[in-house]
Parts: structure tokens; C-alpha cells; sequence
């Protein structure tokens, strides 16, 4: 397995490659000199099962602001850096536990330079970040086109760079939001690297589409032994990131705790609001630390059957429904208190 095999690289308090457990990042969309706006979306992403976050840093007044967030979180802080090496070795100075650079856009190799060697003093990973869509000319020209093959050589050729200047406190990012070009391109660059990856399909859309592209890109390169942190890259609430992440690692078995949710697709049968339900329950059960599955159905017939296999389950009937574990019916209760009688069994669960 790849991630067994990876570099150990120290986070702020996470600690991530060499087979330790698959981290979950996102990024804020707020403004990251508001610090009140920023702290408080943190906070909701940290409630959510985020395990690091990261904030883009356009300016000094973004990275002055770093040190007053870390004040107010408890998981570490990644700063993401574009062009201006000042503002990397500001953000260092102000406490960013890591940052995210691309050496071909910092500039010179003196101002790649300065910025290893602040990292360096002060032992802070660097994420070398390369995307398909600011691949360099000579290697559209030499591959003919954006493609995987240079999307690896473009990455590797930023990290010979800091390893030149004798840093090796690593990870590294490649993303395209072409998923099988993505996809590829990590199955290349693990054969090349001991460096942990951070993956994630990149510009992957709205909750919808970028769901169901994350799900397929992300399943097949995780499930290769490929990934060290991840990034479910969706265009809405960033707490959204996080409930996408932590479902495709259940699914592939590389996260425990927390509870799955199913519940069947509806049919002619269905004889009360399952759809509304099944949000509801999938909703509520994100406060609780149980790994256990929970089945929601519309149908009193076939519920318990198709319910047998979790742990605990509701199905509604007309305006009653039943109590179910482990398949068998515990009891009925009215309609409208199907979620309140599972949250009390949820409350009171051993």
C-alpha cells in the first residue's frame, strides 16, 4: 500500500503519511482578514469531522490575521499562497502550520529560496500544489496537451527544486478536474514519490456533480492505496466538503465511527414523506459519535426486511409506522413521531 510507505509529516497537531489515518481538509470561502467570519466557519467545518483547514492569503492584512484565528481553533492551519512569496514567509512568521505553494508561480529561485529557508527554521511542511489548468507551456508542447504524464513531471520538477535547497518536509498536490486524467496522474506520481499526496478533483463543481465526480475520482484512487489527506472540492457550503468526505471514506472502509444512513429509493408504496425523513434523520444524526448503521423506509411491508442488515431502523405505513432492530419490528408508533422515537433510541443507545 502506498500511504503505509509515505514520509511521516507533522501538521500543527495531525500527523499524516506512513499509514496513519487519511485526513479530511477544506478551505474557507470567507475573507481571512475577517477574523470573526473566518474563526466562525472554522469552527462549523471543525463540528463537521474537518481535520485541517486551509485559508487563502492574497495580503498581508490575510496573513497578520492567521495569528489571531489559530487563537480561536483547535486543527491546523494551512495558508495558501499564490505569486507573492512575502506573503508565504509572512504567514509562516504568523503561524500557519503549513503552507501551499507553487515554486513556478513564487517567481525566482531566490524567492523559492527564501521561503525554504523560513520554512526550514521553523519546521512547517510545504504542500507543493500543481493544477492541470497552470501547467507551463513547454510541457503542454512536449505532451502534446494538458495530460497526466505532465501534470507528474510538472510536480516533481517543483520538488527537486525545494530538495535542491536541502528541504524535504513535504506533501504533495496535483489536481485536475478532468477525473480520469486526475485519477491517473497519482497512479504515476505514487510509483515516483515517498512524499504523502493530498487528493481531490479540482473545480469539480456543484454539490451535485462535484459529489459524484469526487465519489468516482476519489474511490478509485483511494482505493489503490493512493492518499494521505483529501479534499472534496464543491462549489457551496464548505461544511458540505466535509459530510462528502467522511461518507466516501466509510464507504471504502478506510474511516470508522459515525452513523451510515440508508434508506430506499421510494416506490408506489410509499405512503409518507421519505424524502423529508430521510433528510431529517441524515441531518440529525451527524451530532452523534456512534458507529452504527440506521435504516429509513417507506414501506411497513417490506421495511423490516430491507432494514435487517442496520443496526436500528423506522418504516412508515399510513399514519403509523414501526420501530425496527436488527430487522425485527420493536414496536409501532404514530407518523409523526417516527423521528423523535429514533432520536430517543439514538440518545439512549448502548
Amino acid at each position: 500500500m502506498y500511504r503505509d510507505n509515505t514520509k511521516v509529516i507533522h501538521i500543527g497537531n495531525k500527523v499524516i503519511g506512513g499509514g496513519n489515518p487519511i485526513m479530511i481538509q477544506s478551505m474557507t470561502n470567507t475573507k481571512t482578514d475577517d477574523v470573526g467570519a473566518t474563526v466562525a466557519q472554522i469552527k462549523r467545518l471543525e463540528g463537521a469531522g474537518c481535520d485541517i483547514i486551509r485559508c487563502t492569503v492574497p495580503n498581508l492584512e490575510a496573513a497578520k490575521a492567521i495569528a489571531q484565528i489559530k487563537k480561536e481553533i483547535s486543527i491546523p492551519l494551512v495558508a495558501d499562497i499564490h505569486f507573492d512569496y512575502k506573503m508565504a514567509i509572512a504567514a509562516m512568521e504568523n503561524g500557519a502550520d503549513k503552507i501551499r505553494i507553487n515554486p513556478g508561480n513564487i517567481g525566482s529561485r531566490e524567492k523559492v529560496a527564501e521561503v525554504v529557508r523560513v520554512a526550514k527554521e521553523r519546521n512547517i511542511p510545504i504542500r507543493v500544489g500543481v493544477n492541470s489548468g497552470s501547467l507551463e507551456k513547454e510541457l503542454v508542447e512536449k505532451y502534446h496537451g494538458v495530460t497526466a504524464e505532465g501534470i507528474v513531471e510538472s510536480a516533481l520538477d517543483k520538488v527537486h527544486i525545494i530538495e535542491d535547497l536541502g528541504y524535504d518536509n513535504m506533501v504533495i498536490s496535483i489536481k485536475s478536474s478532468d477525473v480520469m486524467m486526475c485519477v491517473k496522474a497519482h497512479e504515476l506520481l505514487a510509483d515516483k514519490t515517498i512524499y504523502p499526496l493530498h487528493v481531490g478533483i479540482t473545480e469539480s463543481g456543484t454539490v451535485t456533480s462535484g459529489n459524484i465526480k469526487s465519489a468516482v475520482g476519489l474511490g478509485i484512487i483511494l482505493n489503490q492505496g493512493i492518499g494521505d489527506t483529501i479534499r472534496v472540492s464543491l462549489t457551496g457550503d464548505p461544511v458540505e466538503e466535509i459530510k462528502s468526505a467522511k461518507l466516501i471514506l466509510r464507504t471504502l472502509g478506510l474511516r470508522k465511527g459515525g452513523i451510515e444512513v440508508v434508506s430506499c429509493p421510494t416506490c408506489g408504496r410509499t405512503n409518507i414523506d421519505l424524502i423529508g425523513l430521510a433528510n431529517q434523520v441524515e441531518t440529525m444524526v451527524q451530532g452523534y459519535d456512534l458507529n452504527i448503521k440506521v435504516a429509513v423506509m417507506g414501506c411497513a411491508v417490506n421495511g423490516p426486511g430491507e432494514a435487517k442488515e442496520a443496526d436500528i431502523g423506522i418504516a412508515g405505513g399510513i399514519g403509523e409506522g414501526l420501530l425496527i432492530k436488527k430487522g425485527e419490528i420493536v414496536r409501532k408508533v404514530p407518523e409523526n413521531e417516527l423521528l423523535s422515537t429514533l432520536k430517543q433510541e439514538l440518545d439512549n443507545w448502548k
